[in-house]
């Protein structure tokens, strides 16, 4: 074998050396030479991974600076996000710096939070900024949406989240789509550079408690809450209706919103009175009871409330001048019956509010006006006013052509007594109307609604009660010949109601049963914040009664006597009993004083005028019959009060 025969074998016998031992020693770069595809790319995020562990300690200045400076960050991109613009956030932080600093001071708390769970910084970093950037963008839709700002309390109607979708205007911008874009490069900086907090999960749990602490007492202890709020110069004031609350947004602005309206509504949860009594309430019932328990002639006539979505009269304000045409039919329906004013308990929103003071007879003011009333019941049967026409022999009836699921409705009210509850579901494809469904806009036509209240009466061997909260005036207005005249295609929409209602109450003219109709809108509608005709006409929390003011109609295709309706305004939660002496229906002890108040008290809502003030009575009667043990007369029979499960 020649010399050089031997030296390359010698050779390759030496770089097989080498090849084995870099296999033994350094067997993630071997796979990179050698290993398949698959092998190389988990090698790959191996080196990146140990890369990362090296940059803990090799950067430790860099990493002390990205936990420091990160809370300060993700504050400001929240702040920004949902104001839009950073010259507006600038200006806020100019004019508001002390509030700003603490938002600062409250994002560490949150951040030093996350950091106590997951150790790592850069993961904690990515929880935190979806938390913050979802909730500012949430507020940037709903604030686009209707004009009113987020507070925490709507929280509760995630599981509703799917039925929202189709009430909101969302529109993915660049701009957005570039702030998420920021956060998003500063989570991955973190990424490599993997700052961690140096703590053994004992200390790690110890810190993220400690941060709870602050938390919730700055949500349920004034004693700490309102020095903290004092020292940092957050508006702390009563916000008793949405334009009120609006400017306390423009001083506070996102975050410190947030934890403020928390705190307020905390402070605002139902306490039951410490002399709620059974002897307390039979002391209010002790009135004088009118014990006829005959209708006017013997005769039971249908009643029909129908509360129409967002449905209100703008020629209340006289720069919009708003063509009569648009109101035609109801103007003609109270030049034919009667017509008043009642005041709703919201705005733009939260239409349960509405339907509670209908349903129930109660105002909401005396559980504390909650966004959604309904999740503030006992669990079980509610002495709703479909409860007393029950027992009067009265076939019973809920109508809402939207989904059944949306604010539990199907759930809840299913213990107000309706015997019958119909809904209609698009995105299930389900309906319970026996009636074709139409639509106009995005949800069901108002005149598939009084199609059904026609079929019901026909179909029903007994008198009908029958309440709708109908749907088709829902937002958005965004269809229609012009997309973005978005108030002209709310009239439209309010003309095509008014079509509708013209054409029902002449077929209830030419059925034979006595039939009482009552119409109110629940609320204004709600409009897009920033364009909304509402800031043309220049309204605050000074000036907004006027949106509190919803025009209502009585017709009856019989001879009512309208002469028991009151000339003034009077709440929302007074028109039940209003019906009931129009049909002459009997009375307890409760109808008997919810009249006296009628006459007392004729308006009872902070939102309409915060400076009446609290009745004792009012508010301890409506906890009693929907909170606490019902002590009042009931509409409900003893023997189902006594099998309820």
């Amino acid at each position: 074998m020649s010399k050089k025969s031997v030296k390359n074998m010698s050779a390759s016998a030496e770089k097989d050396k080498k090849i084995n031992i870099k296999d033994i020693n350094d067997p993630i770069e071997a796979a990179l030479e050698s290993g398949t595809e698959k092998e190389k790319d988990i090698s790959r995020f191996k080196i990146f991974r140990q890369k990362r562990e090296e940059n803990t300690a090799k950067y430790h200045k860099i990493n002390f600076f990205l936990m420091l400076i990160f809370p300060v960050f993700i504050c400001c991109m929240a702040e920004i996000n949902q104001g839009k613009y950073v010259k507006s956030f600038l200006t806020f932080a100019a004019d508001r710096p002390t509030v700003l600093l603490f938002d600062f001071l409250l994002t560490a708390v949150v951040f030093m939070f996350f950091l106590g769970i997951f150790k790592k910084g850069w993961i904690a970093m990515l929880g935190h900024s979806i938390l913050y950037m979802a909730l500012s963008t949430t507020e940037l839709f709903k604030y686009g949406t209707n004009g009113n700002h987020l507070i925490l309390s709507d929280m509760k109607l995630l599981r509703s989240v799917k039925s929202l979708t189709s009430f909101a205007y969302i529109k993915i911008t660049p701009r957005l789509l570039c702030y998420y874009a920021i956060v998003l490069l500063f989570v991955i900086i973190a990424m490599y550079f993997n700052p961690k907090l140096k703590a053994s999960p004992m200390q790690r749990v110890a810190v993220s408690c400690a941060c709870l602490l602050p938390f919730a007492a700055i949500i349920v202890l004034p004693s700490f809450y309102n020095p903290v709020y004092k020292t940092f110069k957050l508006d702390t004031t009563t916000a008793t209706n949405t334009f009120k609350l609006n400017e306390k947004f423009e001083n506070n602005h996102f975050l410190a919103f947030l934890v403020q309206t928390a705190s307020e509504s905390y402070s605002n949860r139902i306490v039951v009175p410490e002399d709620y009594s059974e002897e307390y309430i039979d002391e209010i019932m002790d009135i004088p009871v009118d014990t006829d328990e005959d209708f006017n002639g013997g005769k039971k006539p249908n009643v029909i409330v129908v509360m129409s979505e967002s449905y209100a009269d703008f020629r209340a304000f006289d720069q919009l001048d708003i063509d009569d045409k648009y109101y035609k039919y109801f103007d003609q329906a109270i030049s034919e019956g009667y017509g008043g004013t009642a005041i709703t308990p919201t705005y733009a929103s939260w239409t349960v509010r509405s339907e509670f003071e209908l349903l129930f007879g109660l105002p909401v003011r005396g559980i504390n006006t909650p966004n959604m009333p309904q999740r503030e019941l006992a669990d079980r049967a509610q002495p709703a006013l479909a409860q007393y026409y029950k027992t009067w022999g009265y076939k019973t009836i809920y109508v809402h052509p939207f989904q059944s699921n949306f604010y539990s409705r199907s759930r809840i009210y299913g213990r107000f007594g309706f015997e019958k509850m119909i809904f209609h579901d698009d995105q299930a494809q389900t309906t319970d109307f026996t009636v074709p469904v139409k639509h106009f806009g995005t949800y069901v036509d108002d005149s598939t609604v009084f199609d059904q209240i026609i079929e019901e009466i026909k179909s029903s061997k007994r008198p009908v009660y029958l309440h709708t909260t109908t749907m088709q005036n829902h937002q958005p207005y965004n269809q229609g010949e012009n997309p973005d005249d978005e108030f002209g295609n709310y009239l439209t929409w309010i003309s095509h109601t008014n079509d509708g209602l013209v054409k029902f109450l002449s077929e209830l003219k030419d059925i034979d049963e006595p039939t009482l109709v009552f119409f109110v809108g629940d609320h204004f509608p709600s409009l897009r914040g920033e364009t909304s005709v509402y800031n043309q006409l220049g309204l605050t929390g000074a000036n907004c009664d006027a949106l509190y003011q919803q025009k209502y109609f009585f017709w009856s295709n019989y001879d009512a006597d309208y002469s028991c309706i009151p000339e003034n305004e009077i709440s929302f939660f007074y028109i039940p009993y209003v019906i009931l002496n129009i049909i002459d229906a009997p009375r307890d002890a409760f109808i008997e004083k919810m009249n006296d108040f009628m006459k007392s008290l004729p308006v009872y809502s902070s939102e309409y005028n915060s400076e009446i003030p609290r009745n004792e009575e009012l508010d301890i009667l409506t906890i009693d019959r929907v909170v606490m043990e019902e002590y009042s007369p009931s509409p409900i029979p003893e023997e189902e009060l006594t099998t309820q499960d």
